[in-house]
């Protein structure tokens, strides 16, 4: 309908509903281009290459544990635990979570500045990531700890008993134009899964799921399976979005500095977790 036609509908219907309805019939289709061109373009096909990151919300930080299962004290949200995997996570001391201690006091790797490992790299501090692709890998570079990890898209397996490393050993292939699955294993039992403290053993598998929505948007689903620790597999982070940033983006560097570290802990941590009593002592 051109615009000289509504016109006419709106000068020969006079009463009240009729002119309702032909405003709004006229609003639609004025709106109707500006509409299609908010529409996002089309993902490219098996293309996941770019700068990525996460919505200011804070959402990739999960300070309390993986997004999709925080330790925020909900029967729902209690990983599957076996009674090893129970026991192996009392163990573990997190400054975060219905488990928490005092910083001083809390046992986390990642605060002597070992690195965080996988899955945590994605399950805590996941901030602006950029994914490179040549025709044998997907390399994906994150800003938390100014580390990489490479993804083998050449057809080879998962070693089936490998040496343990921090990111593990990763394979990836499309499932479609637009679904880039990644298997990886043999992650080293030094790190946790997430902020809270959950634990691992050496039969963890992880399994991403990266899904181009369209150009500008990228989801990330994380499952867990670890028989000796959970009695199930679990969705650690559930289709986290992305948006693309310019190819000119520059992403800052975020590194743990053990003498920044030592000095932090000398002068906040430390003292916060003494008692007000000896403190008063001094």
């Amino acid at each position: 309908m051109d615009e000289v036609a509504v016109t006419m509908i709106a000068a020969k219907n006079n009463r009240p509903l009729v002119r309702v309805a032909v405003v709004a019939l006229i609003a639609a289709w004025m709106l109707a281009p500006v509409a299609h061109a908010q529409k996002a373009a089309p993902a490219p096909r098996r293309d996941l290459s770019g700068i990525w990151e996460p919505p200011s919300d804070d959402s990739g930080i999960q300070p309390r544990g993986a997004k999709a299962m925080p330790a925020d004290g909900k029967p729902e949200h209690e990983p599957p635990y076996t009674a090893l995997g129970r026991e192996a996570f009392l163990r573990n001391k997190p400054s975060n979570g219905p488990t928490e201690v005092p910083e001083a006091e809390a046992n986390d790797p990642v605060h002597l500045c070992d690195p965080q490992g996988f899955p945590r790299e994605n399950l805590f501090e996941l901030r602006t990531t950029q994914i490179l692709q040549t025709p044998l890998q997907v390399v994906i570079l994150y800003e938390y700890g100014k580390v990489w990890r490479t993804i083998w898209t050449d057809g080879r397996a998962l070693p089936k008993d490998p040496d343990p490393r921090w990111y593990g050993y990763s394979v990836g292939k499309w499932t479609d134009d637009y679904t880039f699955v990644v298997e990886t294993n043999g992650m080293d039992e030094r790190t946790w899964l997430d902020n809270a403290g959950r634990p691992h053993s050496d039969d963890l598998h992880v399994e991403e799921q990266f899904h181009r929505v369209d150009h500008d948007t990228l989801e990330l689903t994380v499952t867990i399976d670890d028989p000796k620790m959970y009695t199930k597999s679990w969705v650690a982070l559930n289709r986290q979005r992305f948006k693309l940033r310019p190819p000119n983006f520059d992403i800052r560097e975020m590194i743990c500095s053990p003498t920044e570290t030592a000095e932090y802990n000398r002068k906040l941590a430390r003292p916060a977790s003494r008692p007000a009593s000896s403190e008063a002592g001094k």
